[in-house]
């Protein structure tokens, strides 16, 4: 007996410790991608780039939010339900932010491809922050109404102290219509977004008129925002596949489940700084001249 206990909290010590490794390193990257856009002004008035920096920033906050209730799983059995509903909602909010960011940038690539002489005009600083204002409220109304409807519909022992999973805090027959409904609608809409925006790029690479190198440029950049997206649709389905392993590997259910969380949930996060920090040349100059600076400051001291 000693020993199956020994072995479980081993086996909880690795995973909260890749968990914690891999949520610290890409946050350590996103960090200095934001602090870059936020060093230097060139950023401030580009909405691409405020877009992006949202995207980031929303990644940062999801990966933390995601890595803490990964870890108080395999420590801390039941949690304070006030708690737990912050954290879940800030985990949804986030997630489907993540998509409506996805179909902003989209939409703005489109606008600069395809309306170069109306994007000055349409893609403002001040109109980008009302659209992340909108996103960001948008993202947020599902989340608040679970939670208003839970408190409407469950007797108040419930709310006591629980296991913080969203399967076991928002379980029942509404929740199990309401919740893939809400996930198919937002993928739908971005799902459309992004193909519509690919394909009228595509077809502006193919025109004399057009810069031809922006523009494929752009479709590869919206092309990869289509796998990003995919990504986020794996996660909503990582129940569905965990259901179907357990059938097949019942014994090695913490095993599954840990490498489905790394994938859908951990590495995702790493697509966007990939994106636009490696592959934008003018993010990637404006990095090294920060990274650069500080280390200079650092051997100065």
């Amino acid at each position: 007996m000693d020993t199956i206990s020994t072995n479980l909290t081993i086996d909880a010590v690795i995973k909260n410790f890749v968990s914690v490794f891999l949520g610290v390193t890409i946050n350590c990257i996103n960090g200095i991608l934001v602090l870059t856009f936020f060093k230097f002004q060139i950023f401030y008035r580009n909405p691409r780039y405020i877009l992006y920096v949202n995207l980031i920033i929303n990644d940062m906050i999801m990966l933390s939010v995601s890595v803490s209730l990964q870890v108080i799983s395999y420590t801390v059995f039941v949690m304070n339900f006030p708690l737990c509903c912050l954290l879940l909602l800030i985990s949804m909010s986030t997630n489907k932010n993540t998509t409506l960011n996805l179909a902003g940038m989209a939409i703005e690539r489109y606008i600069a491809i395809c309306k170069p002489l109306h994007h000055a005009q349409l893609c403002t600083v001040h109109r980008t922050y009302i659209l992340l204002c909108l996103m960001w409220i948008v993202a947020l109304i599902p989340a608040l109404s679970d939670i208003f409807i839970l408190l409407a519909t469950r007797p108040r022992a419930f709310f006591s102290s629980s296991i913080c999973y969203y399967s076991s805090i928002f379980s029942g027959q509404y929740f199990d219509i309401l919740f893939p409904i809400t996930q198919a609608l937002y993928v739908s809409f971005v799902s459309f977004i992004l193909i519509y925006t690919y394909v009228r790029v595509l077809y502006a690479a193919k025109a004399a008129n057009t810069d031809k190198q922006s523009a494929q440029k752009a479709q590869k950049t919206i092309l990869l925002h289509g796998v990003q997206l995919l990504l986020c649709i794996l996660s909503y389905f990582s129940p569905i596949v965990n259901s179907v392993l357990s059938v097949y590997f019942p014994n090695s259910r913490t095993i599954y489940l840990f490498v489905t969380y790394i994938l859908t949930n951990l590495l995702p996060r790493l697509l966007s700084p990939l994106i636009y920090g490696i592959r934008d040349q003018t993010f990637f100059k404006y990095i090294k001249m920060y990274l650069l600076s500080w280390i200079d400051n650092i051997m100065n001291e």
